[in-house]
C-alpha cells in the first residue's frame, strides 16, 4: 500500500509492506525500501515513510518548517493515518535520532525503538572520534579510494548542488560500506531531497543533540546496531560513556558491515532484530 499525505505544504509519501508487528522507518520511502530485506517483511509490516528532507514541498521553506519537532510531529502523522495505537520506530543513520526523540516525545505510541548505523552525536569531538578511528585503523586500499571518490565531488556538486547530500553519501562509499568498491548509485536513484532540511538537521540539530537527555524518563528498549567497518560516525566504543543512561539498552555490533548492516548482512541483522524483538 501507497499513499501520501500532506503537511505543511509537504507530500509525505510512505509504503506499506509486510505482516506483523508495525514498524515505521524514518526516512526516504524510496531509499529505505531498497535496504532492508524481502525476508524481514515476512515478519514486520514495514511502514516506509518520507521526512521533510525527503517529501516534495509545494511552497518555499522557511526554518520553522523543518525542526526537529516538526518533523517528530509528521512521524507521528503517519502513525495515526495508518491507524497504529503502538509501532516499533526505525532510524537508520541520523534517523536513528528522530526515531529515539520520538520515543520520548510519544513513549505511550512505541514499543521498540531501533537504531542503525547512529552515533552518539555529529558534535566535533565525535566527527574528530570518527576521523581517528580512520585514520588509524584503515588500509592504504580504502583510503586511496576515497581519495579517488573525494576528487569528483567538486565537479559533481556544482553541476547538481541540489543533490549535494546524495552525491556526499555515494562519495563516501569507502567510509561507508565493508565492501569499500561498493557503489551506492542505483540506492539513491529517484530520491528527491530538500537540502535545507539537512543543513539544519544533520548540520545544527544533531551536533548540538544530547542523546542523554531524557532517558531516564525512557522505558522503552532500544537496539543499536553498528558496523565495525562504519567510518561515517563516531566508533562504536564512543557509546560506553551514554550506555548507563539507557534503561534497557541492547548493542550489536555487525562485523562484516560499514553504515548499513540492514542490507550488508541482511540476514544475520534480520535474525538479530527479530529475536530481540521476541524477547524484549
Amino acid at each position: 500500500m501507497r499513499g501520501t499525505l500532506s503537511s505543511g505544504g509537504f507530500e509525505l509519501a510512505y509504503s506499506v509492506e509486510g505482516h506483523g508487528m508495525p514498524a515505521i522507518v524514518i526516512g526516504s520511502a524510496v531509499y529505505y525500501a531498497r535496504v532492508f530485506s524481502k525476508g524481514l517483511r515476512q515478519s514486520l509490516q514495514l511502514i516506509f515513510m518520507d521526512h521533510r528532507g525527503f517529501a516534495k514541498s509545494s511552497r518555499d521553506m522557511k526554518p520553522e518548517d523543518y525542526t526537529l519537532d516538526v518533523v517528530l510531529d509528521d512521524i507521528d502523522l503517519v502513525r495515526r493515518h495508518l491507524g497504529h495505537e503502538k509501532v516499533i520506530v526505525i532510524g537508520h543513520s541520523g534517523h536513528g535520532y528522530m526515531a529515539l526523540e520520538y520515543a520520548k516525545r510519544y513513549p505511550s505510541h512505541v514499543s521498540h525503538v531501533v537504531m542503525i548505523g547512529t552515533g552518539p552525536s555529529h558534535s566535533a569531538a565525535h566527527q574528530e572520534a570518527s576521523e581517528r578511528y580512520w585514520q588509524e585503523s584503515v588500509c592504504p586500499e580504502r583510503k586511496a579510494k576515497l581519495a579517488s571518490d573525494l576528487a569528483l565531488l567538486p565537479g559533481e556538486i556544482e553541476a547538481a548542488p541540489d543533490k549535494r547530500f546524495i552525491t556526499f553519501c555515494i562519495r563516501l562509499g569507502a567510509k561507508s560500506w565493508y565492501d569499500h568498491t561498493y557503489d551506492a548509485t542505483l540506492l539513491w536513484e529517484g530520491v528527491h531531497v530538500n537540502m535545507p532540511v539537512f543543513d539544519h538537521l544533520w548540520g545544527e540539530t544533531f551536533r548540538d543533540l544530547d542523546v542523554q537527555k531524557g532517558l531516564d524518563k525512557l522505558d522503552i528498549p532500544v537496539f543499536l546496531a553498528l558496523g565495525r567497518y562504519d567510518y561515517l560516525v563516531a566508533p562504536y566504543a564512543t557509546w560506553d560513556a551514554y550506555r548507563g543512561s539507557f534503561r534497557d539498552l541492547t548493542v550489536r555490533v555487525f562485523e562484516k558491515s560499514g553504515h548499513t548492516p540492514q542490507l550488508e548482512e541482511s540476514e544475520l541483522f534480520d535474525a538479530e532484530l527479530l529475536e530481540w524483538l521476541s524477547s524484549s
